[in-house]
């Protein structure tokens, strides 16, 4: 089995050799640790490149979710990391594998859920790849976004002091997995998340750093952290959590954003009608090397909180 998904990205991180934007290549702004790869083709706009791999019985079940569900989701997932880096999403393209006995009216609700998602957000489907599959469905989605030149909101910017914040409610996919885990029926057409696009897009100029809560709010902020070189406290009470504690923490598939901003910036309890939540602040960390986030319980107590969100080859 690989290594665990983050130490593995760090590994072809640094084969790659892109820590920091090449020498002689000014195109790539930002490659490797953020939601979006920036590339500066021309004046006046940068543009936002993201790829997501959707793979069922990693992602998703065919048993547990209706095909359009399945195919607005698996765009949601790019639309989300346009949205945290407070972008605009304007064209996708799409390599479905599909094994062959997929049923035609499978694949054709499949595409009217995802053309119907990407009609709200007039995004349009502008190529792909289609193949065949001897497992399950394989849909891998590319999203070109665009976002004014040197505007784009990285993971890196937080800084000690700055306020932690989250868009919407926590853990609610996690408890909608969690049912289905267990047997139980569930309504799933109405509970789809909505990427926060236009809320990323009002964030420019207000948010130090930002990040989308994909893999859940305890392995996302530790992304941000990283990427900032800083620590965190995140206050219990303050989480927006509908389904308990547990699951705002280290559910994922919310597709919320997480974002910093300096103390001295207003951020609204409400922005594009979205809820905004206060959650935490970021610390500057004990040690060069320690920079750790914490969870303050209820009462004050302190207590260290680890990744323990989605991460691939995790066991």
């Amino acid at each position: 089995m690989p290594i665990p998904e983050l130490k593995l990205i760090e590994r072809i991180r640094r084969m790659a050799g892109i820590l920091a934007p090449a020498p002689g290549k000014p195109v790539v702004v930002r490659g490797i640790g953020d939601d979006c790869a920036v590339l500066r083709l021309g004046a006046g706009s940068d543009t936002l490149v993201t790829t997501d791999l959707s793979i069922e019985g990693v992602h998703f079940r065919r048993d547990w979710y209706p095909a359009g569900f399945i195919g607005r989701q698996c765009l949601t997932r790019g639309l989300s990391d346009v949205a945290a880096m407070g972008g605009e999403p304007v064209a996708f393209f799409l390599s479905l594998a599909l094994p062959p006995k997929t049923s035609q009216t499978w694949v054709d609700a499949f595409f009217r859920g995802m053309l119907a998602h990407a009609l709200e957000f007039n995004v349009a489907l502008s190529g792909g790849d289609i193949s065949t599959s001897t497992s399950g469905v394989v849909a891998d989605i590319m999203v070109i976004g665009r976002v004014p030149a040197g505007k784009a909101v990285l993971r890196s910017g937080a800084k000690p002091g700055d306020g932690l914040y989250v868009t919407g409610m926590l853990g609610v996919a996690a408890a909608r997995v969690a049912a289905l885990r267990a047997g139980k029926k569930v309504e799933v057409a109405s509970a789809q998340p909505t990427p926060r696009v236009r809320v990323g897009r009002r964030l420019i100029g207000v948010a130090s750093a930002m990040i989308d809560t994909s893999d859940g709010l305890s392995t996302d902020l530790k992304h941000l952290c990283d990427e900032s070189g800083v620590g965190a406290i995140v206050y219990a009470p303050a989480l927006p959590a509908p389904a308990g504690l547990d699951f705002a923490l280290h559910g994922g598939e919310d597709y919320e954003l997480l974002f910093t901003a300096p103390a001295r910036k207003k951020v609204p309890s409400k922005i594009a009608g979205v809820p905004i939540s206060r959650i935490g602040e970021i610390t500057r960390g004990f040690a060069r090397k320690d920079k750790p986030i914490w969870l303050a319980d209820p009462r004050g107590r302190m207590h260290r909180l680890k990744p323990q969100g989605w991460q691939h080859f995790s066991g």
